[in-house]
């Protein structure tokens, strides 16, 4: 969803307001559904677009072959054809989802001053992550999903 601000100044028009220019901020759904990563970046505010394009630059320097997508409404990147990680932004809060539990376990020390859930970081746009942290968090997939693509190779 994208928010539009309608007011007298700026001549948008709400069916809110029975199509007279009003003051209420509205949540109206975006013109369709995001197809890519950049698509789904421009519909966020300005400081949730910075924060998350510099998530992204450090996900990209770590992970350079992996892909960008759209993947469960976020933007997500897949590394041999792996789900690795994604981001995303909120009303609230910013989030790096790390799609796995144990690697949000494995490092829950250097995460415990940041609000977590299996597999999700949430953060404010203007307290964004560290970037050595996040260059830790991404290897720790790439390497978790390294070790699973070869777990599941038959001798």
């Amino acid at each position: 969803k994208a928010v539009v601000a309608a007011n007298a100044n700026s001549g948008a028009r709400s069916k809110h307001c029975s199509g007279n220019p009003c003051s209420i901020e509205r949540v109206v759904p975006m013109a369709g559904k995001p197809k890519t990563v950049d698509e789904y970046l421009a519909a966020l505010s300005d400081d949730k677009r910075a924060a998350l394009e510099a998530l992204r630059k450090t996900i990209r320097a770590v992970a350079p072959k992996a892909e960008e997508c759209i993947n469960y409404g976020l933007a997500a990147f897949r590394l041999n054809g792996k789900n690795l990680v994604a981001l995303g932004a909120s009303a609230k809060h910013c989030a790096f989802y790390l799609m796995s539990g144990s690697t949000v376990e494995a490092h829950k020390d250097e995460l415990k001053s940041y609000d977590t859930s299996k597999g999700t970081i949430r953060f404010q746009a203007d307290k964004p992550l560290p970037v050595a942290l996040v260059r830790k968090l991404v290897k720790a997939r790439i390497a978790e999903n390294d070790g699973q693509r070869k777990g599941a190779r038959k001798p």
